[in-house]
């Protein structure tokens, strides 16, 4: 077990591109990662990696090595997904990423049950609102909110998401309220970017199609919950999800603005990476997941807010 354990490490590391970042990935320090990494390079006795002071790269022969790694690991994870299918015990850690605010508000307060019904199942939980690139970084289940397009991985819709534009009457009373789309140009919009990301655009409904604007403004972050801190102060108008600023709305700290040109939609789903047989933990996650958070959401109703 020693073994496969450092063979995961080496995959990590391989991966990452730098003991520091598979130590924060594995929960490990970089110098137990660099110590593991030695353990198996001794029992091969061979050389898998170069290592100098600003970078880390495998050797052709650490190469070939970490190919055969993967073969290993996906065959052992096979192994044990069919024996916890078999067993209907789902068992092992699941690694689950989801936006910030959605983590924190919708699915973390559902994690602990789930647990109780899974008490062999450890859940460990990334938020962020960054896009995370799932098979990098090891994750086993996404919760996306966006336009889902990739066929590689399973996805499981879980609904259309209402998106409302808000902002503090103390924004409007200085700025105006704007009456029509293309008013969104003259006031000051607090976007949500961050690396990668291109939100340079928003899109909403008129006459039932989708409209797309181009925005500005002189604030944007990566941290959805810091836009909404700032439509709370006045600073700008920002598009959120209903379930974010629901409660916002219904104090009347914020308004909707341009209720008649709604944002378009956006798909939550969960996602996973398509293999031949999912881990049983995974699908457990997936099931229990599903029907909880369209029940939390249902739980929010426009009509009472709006």
């Amino acid at each position: 077990m020693a073994l496969l354990e450092n063979m995961r490490i080496f995959v990590r590391v391989v991966e990452l591109g730098s003991l520091s970042a598979a130590g924060r990935n594995l929960r490990m320090s970089p110098a137990m990662v660099s110590h593991r990494i030695q353990q198996l390079e001794t029992h091969l006795g061979v050389r898998l990696l170069n290592r100098t002071t600003r970078q880390l790269q495998a050797t052709e022969t650490g190469m070939d090595f970490y190919q055969s790694c993967l073969e290993v690991l996906e065959a052992v994870e096979r192994a044990h997904s069919s024996i916890a299918a078999g067993s209907g015990v789902p068992s092992g850690s699941v690694r689950v990423t989801a936006p910030l605010g959605f983590g924190r508000r919708i699915l973390a307060p559902l994690v602990p049950d789930f647990c109780a019904a899974h008490p062999l199942v450890e859940v460990r939980l990334r938020l962020s609102d960054h896009l995370l690139d799932l098979l990098r970084e090891a994750v086993d289940v996404a919760v996306r909110m966006a336009a889902l397009k990739d066929s590689s991985f399973v996805v499981r819709k879980i609904a259309d998401v209402r998106r409302v534009l808000v902002a503090a009457p103390s924004y409007l009373s200085e700025r105006g309220r704007p009456s029509m789309p293309a008013d969104l140009s003259g006031h000051n919009c607090l976007l949500l970017r961050f690396p990668g990301t291109q939100q340079y655009q928003w899109s909403v409904l008129e006459g039932g199609e989708p409209v797309k604007l181009p925005v500005s403004g002189r604030f944007d972050a990566d941290d959805g919950d810091v836009l909404t801190g700032w439509a709370l102060d006045g600073r700008g108008i920002a598009m959120k999800p209903l379930w974010e600023v629901a409660e916002h709305l219904a104090s009347g700290a914020l308004v909707p603005v341009l209720p008649d040109f709604p944002p378009e939609p956006v798909t939550l789903a969960v996602l996973y990476p398509h293999r031949a047989l999912v881990p049983a933990k995974v699908r457990a996650f997936a099931d229990h997941m599903v029907p909880k958070i369209k029940s939390a959401l249902l739980g929010i109703s426009p009509e009472t807010i709006l």
